[in-house]
């Protein structure tokens, strides 16, 4: 079936194509800036099935203006899909908050109860004394799950809202110290603890 048929060709060529146009390079900039954080994580086995995706609707794209030169339109809708393709990809990944970070977390008061706090949640907690610009501070380190780092911030403000921290993604860990929200409930359900 011939969609071009449905239009006349001032609709098609000026408004059709060009929205085309700007999904598939919504499609294909999203696919290819997802593919890219996935390699950065280690996820490099999707790679080469989100590449292939991501140049079979960069092809579809590229042969509308191929076909339609004499349009600047959709020179246009191409950056536009381009532009709006790199956004909606980065969107995707923080919905998907795949890997780990580490917090450093330095106050100037004494810190036991934010690491106690820690601790019972499950998470590993490497604390140090340290010197700052104004004298001792406390510094301690935690590796957590992307998708719990807004809730561990939250704690941190909460019981030590002066706290400074910092958070750097990590991309490799050489033992397994993170363990998920479910894991650390489960744990504790298999030990019979409970949980304060």
């Amino acid at each position: 079936m011939n969609l071009s048929s449905h239009f006349s060709p001032e609709i098609w060529n000026f408004l059709i194509i060009p929205i085309l146009i700007i999904l598939a390079r919504i499609c294909d900039v999203s696919i290819g800036t997802v593919k890219i954080i996935f390699i950065s994580k280690g996820l490099k086995h999707l790679a080469p099935i989100m590449g292939f995706f991501e140049v079979l609707i960069w092809l579809l794209a590229i042969g509308q203006i191929m076909q339609n030169l004499t349009n600047p339109i959709n020179y246009f809708a191409y950056a536009a899909g381009f532009a709006l393709g790199t956004f909606i990809g980065i969107q995707i990944e923080n919905k998907l908050a795949m890997g780990i970070s580490l917090i450093r977390v330095i106050t100037i008061k004494d810190d036991a109860d934010l690491i106690e706090h820690f601790r019972r949640e499950g998470y590993s907690v490497t604390s140090l004394d340290a010197e700052g610009n104004r004298g001792p501070v406390k510094v301690f380190f935690t590796i957590v799950s992307r998708k719990e780092l807004k809730s561990v911030v939250q704690i941190i403000k909460k019981l030590h809202p002066q706290a400074f921290y910092t958070i750097e993604d990590v991309s490799f860990v050489s033992q397994t110290l993170v363990p998920s929200a479910k894991d650390r409930h489960r744990l504790f359900a298999l030990l019979g603890l409970k949980r304060k």
